[in-house]
């Protein structure tokens, strides 16, 4: 299992104006941050794009080009790019020279967006939310499936037979489709045969599987090998030495940042009862000391048998210390022994699985020997 992190840059807004405080600073811990993730031997970090005041990168293909100088193993994502209001020869261009920068370490996460300030920004239109993912996403594949594209559709000028470069490293590019609990979506990045990045940041995980059996059997339908497609399961978290001071340092900022993007979608703002069960065995946030974490990820693959898991450590602004911490353990404590007992689960799953096809193909041959008497 490939093991990450996945970061929004949060920075804190100035009481007096509502604006960002210390985008800077954020930025270069954000860095710093992925730099550590690469020395401890995670295998992908991801930053994601949005466009207000409490997070610090509208440009994932800036910051992680940045990473990439001072990084040498760890691939690098967008967590999401929000392609709906962007242009895909932008973001294809952009991901290309980060691969090429990174010695072909680059990802691409697509998503709709979870957040609609970029859509009036670039001059897009909230009716269009679905057609416009759609539609660059088609696009998106073309680009990275061919160096010179004849294009047309209906949110973006044509394409004439017009070369795109620079052609990235990556023989394609690696595209995920990043989804939260739509069935359209799921199904969507499975007729593709994309790999698919499913967001669980909230209620119980259980309620996700159907989505994952709905990826996996429409890929089957559809002439995909559903044991070829990957499968990420991102979630919110932290770790540090022990449960008590991972929910001791996360509790607030994280009912803080929560509460306030509750109160702009009319959500109810998160209660202390909320967020204890959120960090139970059964619920959606990977919160605890490594053991904690160990569990509730392998609890996981039971459900999902995912090949990706990725944490969001930082979802309200957390000490910078206790961050670079909680990599640490995330890289050395916890990552050897999840992929150690995934390996292990796996390699029993496949013995198990040929010796029932085995009794299975012994007890046909006994039903055609005594048919034969």
């Amino acid at each position: 299992m490939e093991i990450g992190i996945y970061s929004f840059a949060e920075v804190g807004l100035d009481p007096a104006t509502g604006g960002q405080a210390g985008a800077d600073e954020r930025l270069r811990h954000l860095l710093e941050e992925i730099e550590l993730a690469d020395k401890v031997g995670l295998d992908i970090f991801g930053v994601g794009e949005h466009h207000r005041a409490d997070y610090a990168v509208s440009s994932p293909a800036v910051v992680l080009a940045a990473a990439a100088a001072r990084t040498r193993w760890i691939h690098l994502t967008s967590a999401v790019s929000v392609l709906s209001s962007d242009d895909p020869v932008r973001v294809f261009q952009d991901f290309a020279t980060l691969d090429l920068l990174s010695g072909g370490r680059a990802e691409i996460m697509a998503g709709r967006g979870s957040f609609t300030e970029s859509f009036p920004l670039f001059g897009q239109d909230l009716a269009d939310y679905d057609e416009l993912f759609s539609e660059k996403l088609d696009l998106l594949l073309r680009l990275r499936a061919t160096e010179r594209i004849t294009w047309s559709g209906e949110h973006r000028p044509a394409i004439d037979g017009r070369a795109v470069y620079p052609r990235p490293l990556q023989d394609p590019l690696p595209l995920w489709v990043a989804v939260g609990g739509t069935p359209q979506s799921v199904v969507r990045a499975a007729t593709l045969g994309l790999p698919m990045a499913l967001a669980i940041i909230g209620g119980s995980p259980v309620r996700f599987k159907p989505l994952v059996d709905l990826y996996r059997q429409t890929a089957a339908e559809v002439g995909h090998d559903p044991d070829s497609l990957s499968i990420s399961i991102n979630g919110h978290g932290f770790l540090a030495p022990d449960a008590e001071t991972a929910a001791e340092l996360v509790y607030g900022p994280y009912t803080e940042r929560m509460g306030r993007i509750g109160r702009e979608r009319g959500w109810p703002p998160p209660s202390r009862e909320q967020f204890d069960r959120e960090r139970g065995l059964r619920g959606a946030m990977f919160l605890g000391g490594p053991q904690e974490v160990i569990d509730k990820i392998l609890y996981q693959w039971e459900l999902f048998r995912h090949d990706r898991f990725l944490i969001q450590l930082t979802v309200g602004p957390m000490p910078h210390d206790a961050v670079m911490r909680a990599i640490e353990i995330l890289g050395s404590e916890v990552a050897p022994v999840v992929r150690r007992e995934v390996e292990n689960r796996r390699r029993e799953r496949a013995k198990q699985k040929a010796l029932d096809a085995a009794a299975e193909e012994a007890d046909r041959a006994e039903v055609e020997v005594r048919s034969k008497r």
